[in-house]
Order: C-alpha cells, then structure tokens, then sequence
C-alpha cells in the first residue's frame, strides 16, 4: 500500500436500518459513523407479519444511503473527502426483486409505487413456503444420482431465498408478476444502481448470495439449467436465460461511482464501488474470522460463518446448513454457512409480550424493550443451579428453522409452566434454547468431519447482552472471542472497498491491518454440577425438538390433503 493516506466507506443494510462507516484504509481508525432507520419499514407497511409478509420499498434503501453518507462526511476536512476512494456494500439476503429489462425494481415505476409484490422481498419474508417445498419435492424426485442440485446449500431449499421467492410472485399471476423480468438480490442491485447500470443483463452477481441462495454451481456452470426450473414449475422457463452464468466475488469492481450519485452522495467521480455481498459475510470479515472458527453475527436471527482453506477441504457435503460455496466469504477458501432464523427476535418478542397489555390497558410505562431486557438478564444472570434445574425447557423456532435442517413450518415451544413460573424463569428459558439452537449448528458441523477450532462472537448482541454470551459459553462449552468491532459488517464492506481498490493484495491483509481486535473472551463454566444440568436439559431440547417436528409432519400431511 502506498504511503498517501486513502479513505473508504463501509456501507451495511440491515433488517432495520442502514449503517455507514467512514474509514482510515492504512489504520482502520473508524472517523465517523452513522445510522438511519427505514421510514416506511419502521410504520410497519407492505407487511404482513401473520401471512409471512415482510416487503421492503427500495426508496428506503436509496433515501436511507443518502441520509448515512452525508452524516459521515459532515464536517469532515476536504482532504479527507477527496482522499475517499472506495466504496462497498452488504446487505441482508436472500433479499431479491423484481425488476425490468432495464434493472430497476418494479416499485419505482409507476402503477407499482404502493404494490409489496414489486418491492423488495427481506430475508425473512416466508411466503414462499410451497414453492420452497416444491423445490425440495422435485429435487428429490431426481434420485440420488440427479437430484444434485441442492447439494451445496445442504440438501433443502428455503423459502428465504430467491428461487421459491420468485416462484411465489409468478404463481401469484399479479401485474407484478406479469411485468417482472428478472429477480436481483439486494447486494446486487445497490452497486448497480450506484454505478449507473441501465440493463440488467450487466448486472455483476455476487458469489455469496449466488451460490448461497440461488443455487449457481460450478458443476452446472450458473445457475441451475432450465430443465431442473422448468421442471419445478413450467413458471420457472426462461428465467435461467435472464441471469449471467459469470458471478464476482467481493474483492472484485462493479465499477466507477456515477455522477448522479457522485453529486448526491458528496463523494468524489472517482469513487471504485465494489461487488456487495451478504451482510453476514461480509461481517465475518469485518470480525476477522479464521479457518475453522465459526464466527456468529449474532443479531435479530443469527448467521454462522466457516471458512475452510480450498486445498483442505475434501468435498464434504455438510447436510442441513446453509450452503458450501467457494470464495463466497474469503477468495481461495470454502466459505459455510449456517444460522437461526430468529435470536435476538426471540427476546424482543418476550419484552413487547410483557410490555404490550400496558399499551392496550391504557397504563402510562416509560419502560422500553430494551430496558426490560436489560432487568431480565440481571435477574436471570443471578439465577442458582437448582433454580436453573427447574425452568421451563423451551425451542427457539419462532421463525421457523434455518439450520441444522431447514423447516419453516416449525413453531417454537415454552413447557414446563406452573403457577410459580415467572418472567425471569421464561426468559432464561428462552436464552438457553436459542443457545442449544447454536449448539445443534456447531455439533453437525463436528459431525460431518469439520472441526470447530474456536468462536467468534460478532454483533449486536455479543457487545450487548454479556448474560446471553456467557450462557453461550457454558452451554457449547467453548471460549467465545468477541471482537471489538462494533459494526462488523459495514467495517468488513470497508475493508472489501479497500482491497478492490487496489491498496491491500487481498482481504487477508486487510483484515489484519484494518481490524479492530479483540474485545474480550468469555469462558464456559467449567464446574461438574453445571455441566450436568447443561446436559440434560440439552438431550430434553432435543427431545422435545423432536416430538415438535413428528406433529408438525402430521400438520403438513393433512394440510396437503
């Protein structure tokens, strides 16, 4: 890298708000940072929480950038402006949607402003649940020596990513439908849009969502052929032909910043805009992850990241997680993916649960969510073993299960209730099956011949909540190194800035030099008796997960009939 002091934004779009930091690229020294909430999102519209609904308008992304940008560069000295070379981009995903020949999502054009079918449809809208059924169904159909199309995303498709998503909106038969030409990931489109793209067919794919969430395969050379998608749904034909076979990994340039955006953004028309990328992997960067430590962006659901270095790696199919994709975190290594589909959201939903009646009764409380939450981890933090012998056992599938195994359809559970169970007991409760929900991810990992050397914690949550970490700790019975970034995923979109930029030789070395370091370590307890009770409750989980998903069997049996 030269010695001339270069600049870079790191640019995260999360569930609820867009982040923006304004980096050193030499130092890693973050100079400012800045958030904004989504304005439509936050008034609840376009959703439709009991139908699994959850539709984003692409104007709270654009308007949102904006407001991020100009709050890190207020105030700023002009050096340091004009130094800002580079920027990129992460996102939530599978976040797709539908656009025209052109690339522009469908909300944007007239007649479709106010329609949810032609926004942009969030990681965790499950409407497409048949679809993702379908898909499994027809990939199963195939037999083990063609049915191979699933094989690197764990062998079950998910309605959270873009093949069910947009098979959900053609079987709608709605205008947007009608008039959709090609579905693009989030991730995609906001380097598109920045460098002033006009036909979607130069449109550059990411490899992290591609081979994550759309199914683009080496073996197949892009995404899958037509006659796998025609075969899911005569829908599906053509849609292969709309979507480049060349996908990019995030080291790489989508290109020059456009002057439009230039203007509206303040930042130089020489500004590089990278290839984006899941917001997750880019946040393992950004948390400087290590092969065979799975680093946890623990969040309002959480994503499990595994690098495994390319020449080590024997071609292991890992069953159940969330895909095996080749450079889709670090270029040169097998990135893994795993998750939950709901944490944090787990513990938001008790503290408005317990919160809510106030609001309906009309009774004034200045107390918030995440106050409650703070009272809750003190008092459950001081709970004793003979008081944790006896919580309730609950599962953590409020939205369904991401990994291991993916089933949308599962509910989560509390047992054990008695007239002596309080709030405190709950959430404990509710803390230790989002933990065990952890544990499963790690042991099928162990399980399928890749060890897990450590964990990294990253996140809101591990700088937030030290009671949840530490039950963390003790119950997957390993040290949890937390790192000091604060917002990892912008900071890892800032470090990919600078490597395509050209100032670092790869993300390696920009890890090392921008990284924040560590935070602090929680170690598990390590004491006989507590270990017993974290076993047996464990084997219960597991029980109890079990029984959960033999009656949600016999649901989907008579619902299909």
């Amino acid at each position: 890298m030269n010695t001339t002091q270069k600049y870079c934004l790191g640019v995260d779009f999360g569930t609820d708000a867009v982040r923006c930091l304004l980096v050193n690229a030499d130092s890693g020294k973050i100079m400012a940072e800045a958030d904004c909430l989504y304005p439509r999102w936050q008034k609840g519209l376009y959703c439709d929480a009991q139908n699994k609904v959850f539709r984003q308008h692409p104007l709270d992304y654009i308007e949102s950038l904006i407001v991020v940008v100009n709050k890190v560069l207020q105030g700023m000295d002009a050096d340091v402006v004009s130094g800002i070379g580079a920027l990129s981009i992460a996102t939530t995903g599978s976040t797709p949607a539908p656009v025209d020949k052109s690339g522009m999502p469908l909300a944007l054009l007239a007649g479709f402003k106010e329609d949810p079918d032609a926004m942009f449809y969030l990681w965790k809208d499950h409407s497409s649940i048949k679809e993702a059924e379908d898909i499994n169904c027809y990939n199963a159909s195939l037999g083990a020596i063609n049915g191979i199309y699933l094989e690197g995303v764990g062998g079950f498709y998910s309605p959270e990513w873009l093949w069910s998503k947009w098979l959900h909106l053609l079987r709608s038969g709605s205008d947007a439908a009608k008039a959709c030409y090609a579905f693009v990931e989030h991730a995609d489109w906001m380097p598109f849009l920045l460098t002033g793209g006009k036909d979607v067919k130069t449109l550059k794919r990411n490899i992290c969502a591609a081979g994550h969430k759309g199914l683009w395969s080496e073996k197949w050379n892009g995404f899958p052929p037509e006659s796998f998608l025609k075969g899911v749904d005569p829908l599906l034909s053509d849609c292969n032909s709309r979507m480049s076979s060349v996908v990019y990994d995030s080291v790489k340039s989508a290109g020059t910043i456009s002057s439009d955006w230039a203007e509206k953004l303040g930042l130089p028309g020489d500004v590089r805009i990278g290839i984006g990328a899941l917001d997750a992997h880019m946040g393992a960067v950004g948390g400087q992850i290590e092969p065979y430590f799975l680093s946890k962006v623990m969040g309002t659901s959480t994503c499990d990241m595994l690098v495994v270095p390319a020449a080590e790696f024997q071609k292991k199919q890992i069953i159940g997680i969330c895909g095996q994709v080749p450079d889709s975190i670090i270029p040169g290594m097998i990135g893994m993916e795993a998750g939950q589909s709901a944490f944090g959201d787990v513990y938001n939903w008790f503290s408005k649960f317990l919160l809510a009646p106030l609001g309906w009764l009309g009774i004034s409380n200045d107390a918030t969510p995440e106050s409650l939450l703070n009272i809750l981890s003190e008092k459950a933090a001081s709970l004793n073993l003979d008081e944790w012998r006896q919580l309730p056992l609950s599962t953590d599938w409020f939205n369904g299960r991401r990994s291991p195994d993916v089933q949308p359809l599962l509910k989560a559970a509390i047992t054990g209730l008695e007239l002596a169970t309080d709030p405190v007991m709950v959430f404990a409760s509710l803390v230790e099956a989002t933990c065990f929900g952890s544990r499963a991810i790690v042991e099928r990992f162990v399980d399928s011949g890749i060890p897990v050397k450590g964990i990294i914690g990253l996140g809101g949550i591990a700088h937030k909540s030290s009671f949840v970490m530490q039950r963390m700790a003790d119950i997957l019975n390993r040290p949890i190194k937390c790192n000091r970034a604060n917002q990892c995923c912008a900071l890892g979109a800032a470090m990919f800035a600078a490597t395509q930029a050209g100032w670092y030789d790869n993300i390696e070395v920009a890890m090392q030099q921008m990284g924040q370091g560590l935070l602090t370590t929680y170690l598990p307890n390590t004491d006989a008796k507590w270990r017993n009770v974290i076993e047996e409750r464990y084997q219960r989980y597991k029980q109890l997960g079990y029984f959960i998903e033999q009656e949600a069997a016999k649901e989907l049996a008579v619902s299909l009939h």
